[in-house]
């Protein structure tokens, strides 16, 4: 169970997990250069970091590994410059480290490794690092979308035991030679690449935090469902759903998530959630 989050404060991935945390009154905190300096300038007051006495960008990560129980690292490819140096540090300290490349995998799929990890390490004081803002423009919204999905499938602060249930990934699943033509084809194409475990959360959420969970994976969804111009079978259906004219693709996921949740939810008695 997470009770805090800390990174390096820096632009992209670090300020995204401290965002995360501070969205979610996640306790946060971590290390960042003297003078608090990051790439976008001086680090605001309300990210609560303490300073190094120095401006050493590896002494600060080291801290941050160390003051941690493990590392997560997230890229759209292969580690450089100081998300590497971060990995190599964490593995010659042997501390749990992971790095989810979002160019190899989905971001349902990732929040589940990250979820899977969490759990095999016994991870509470989180440590999150990864490419800046300036070399990765996309990562900050990315990073932030994978956490959020995770803390609405309950991956932080729950109860809920791990439970191993052999079964397909999410996109493992929807890497199939048709797309969704109905909300109903869309949502029992979801809900096949689920575990046990995640038809059980999914169903037992409440709407709010479904339609935060919608909101999270929304761009995920548009794609793998070709929501939109490219489907306009779906997009009718989910126009006509809505009761409406509008042409918004969030709309459409929204209205497919909670056809997702009916589904779920008519064997509501049979996936309980259990709480320890």
């Amino acid at each position: 169970m997470i009770n805090k989050i800390i990174s390096g404060g820096q632009t992209g991935v670090d300020r995204a997990a401290l965002d995360f945390a501070i969205k979610f009154d996640i306790p946060h905190g971590g290390w960042i250069i003297k003078g608090r300096i990051a790439e976008d300038g001086v680090l605001e007051e309300r990210y609560k970091l303490q300073e190094i006495p120095e401006s050493s960008y590896p002494r600060r990560t080291l801290k941050n590994i160390l003051e941690s129980d493990g590392t997560l690292i997230i890229s759209h490819g292969p580690l450089t410059g100081g998300s590497d140096y971060t990995r190599k540090m964490a593995v010659s300290r042997n501390r749990p480290c992971i790095h989810i490349d979002l160019n190899q995998m989905s971001s349902f799929q990732a929040a589940e490794n990250i979820r899977t990890w969490i759990f095999d390490n016994k991870i509470e004081i989180l440590n999150v690092g990864g490419p800046r803002g300036s070399k990765d423009p996309n990562i900050y919204k990315d990073v932030l979308d994978i956490l959020e999905t995770a803390f609405y499938l309950d991956i932080i602060d729950t109860n809920m035991p791990h439970v191993d249930v052999p079964s397909g990934r999410f996109r493992e699943k929807y890497t199939l030679p048709r797309i969704p033509k109905t909300i109903d084809q869309a949502a029992e194409m979801f809900i096949s690449g689920l575990s046990f475990s995640d038809r059980t959360k999914i169903a037992n959420l409440s709407p709010s935090k479904l339609k935060s969970l919608a909101q999270s994976m929304s761009g995920e969804i548009i794609s793998r469902f070709s929501i939109g111009e490219h489907n306009p079978d779906l997009m009718s259906a989910c126009r006509e759903a809505a009761e409406g004219d509008s042409d918004d693709q969030n709309v459409a996921v929204e209205i497919i998530m909670g056809r997702v949740w009916e589904k779920l939810g008519q064997k509501r008695n049979v996936l309980k959630v259990v709480k320890s």
